[in-house]
């Protein structure tokens, strides 16, 4: 049963992979025939004029992979994850759309916020009653309501730290993998496992025309759906008792994006303003190159996959501070390469 399962979990991480990049190259030819280029600007941590929206290639091959995994019963929990899948699609969809209007347009925050608010809060309305993120350590009420800043909090932190060559695809696939291998080391929420595999795979795909010189960028399109669907996942890691691991994982991103942000508020900066003042910006403004920065982000995210998969063991303190470690260790390396 085990083995069947993940059977289909790598045809569906080939499938999306394949469709990832077949289809990302196919939106590179439109971008650039319709002249859409992120230009050059004082925030930005590129020379040349890129193409930006390859989120339109990336997303929709993780949604169709997901649909058909949706509607193919699973050898292992047949039907577990399949309405959270669809619900995952159709807020995934409604943020792509905006999020395509707001790269063509520039859309005010308060209208970006509601719609992210109003296609999580939906999502979280149609979990069971009795299923809790924070394993009963708040009330249910404050469960759904901190569950729903934190998602939304997380989609604009995946938004945020899209902004150097390659970071995100190799986010997204340590994301990705690392929920898959959480799932099979303590043997819950089995069912998660062909979804994750299949959007870090699609991500990695998106590593062919997007690392170091990137042939194109994301764009809001796919770094927003993206980080909906990745909250989604560790969402159901939480509820499937792996909290700390949930936690673990996007740790490096959060605390980045967190850190950069609080600052900026201190220093009474507009913190929604695009900038180039994270960590691994600063870096690269220094002098370090992309594609370095990037293989930092993955060797971090390595080591708080083993450091999730030792919480998910049960040895949650070791892991917990094995994360903090780790995540100190990438700051002060990334503020290290930032000085001139």
């Amino acid at each position: 049963m085990i083995s069947a399962l993940w059977l289909q979990a790598a045809c569906a991480a080939i499938a999306a992979a394949g469709l990832s990049v077949l289809a990302t190259g196919e939106v590179l030819g439109y971008l650039r025939r319709r002249q859409i280029l992120d230009r050059p600007n004082e925030r930005s941590s590129h020379k040349h004029p890129t193409p930006r929206g390859g989120g339109l290639g990336v997303v929709p091959a993780v949604l169709v992979t997901w649909a058909v995994l949706a509607l193919v019963p699973l050898p292992l929990g047949p039907g577990q994850f399949s309405r959270w899948a669809w619900v995952s699609i159709a807020g995934a969809m409604l943020l792509m759309i905006a999020s395509w209007i707001d790269d063509r347009h520039t859309l005010p925050s308060a209208p970006r916020f509601l719609g992210q608010f109003v296609v999580v809060g939906g999502a979280l309305a149609l979990l069971p009653a009795g299923a809790l993120v924070f394993q009963g350590w708040l009330p249910p009420l404050a469960d759904r309501a901190v569950a729903a800043i934190a998602w939304v909090w997380f989609v604009n932190v995946f938004n945020f730290m899209d902004g150097i060559d390659g970071i995100t695809g190799i986010e997204a696939g340590s994301l990705g993998g690392g929920v898959a291998l959480v799932v099979a080391a303590t043997g819950t929420a089995t069912g998660l496992a062909p979804f994750a595999l299949a959007l870090g795979a699609a991500a990695v795909g998106f590593l062919v025309w997007n690392w170091h010189p990137a042939k194109l960028f994301l764009g809001d399109v796919g770094s927003v759906p993206l980080g909906f669907l990745l909250g989604g996942l560790l969402l159901q890691l939480a509820l499937a008792g792996q909290l700390a691991a949930a936690l673990i994982l996007p740790a490096y991103y959060v605390a980045d994006a967190t850190l950069t942000i609080g600052l900026r508020i201190v220093r009474g900066e507009p913190f929604l303003r695009p900038h180039r003042q994270h960590f691994y910006q600063r870096a690269v403004q220094a002098g370090k190159r992309h594609d370095q920065v990037a293989l930092v982000v993955l060797a971090g995210n390595l080591l708080l996959i083993a450091c999730a998969l030792l919480a998910g063991s049960g040895r949650v303190a070791a892991g917990a501070g094995g994360a903090l470690a780790v995540v100190a260790a990438m700051l002060a390396l990334l503020q290290r390469w930032s000085r001139p």
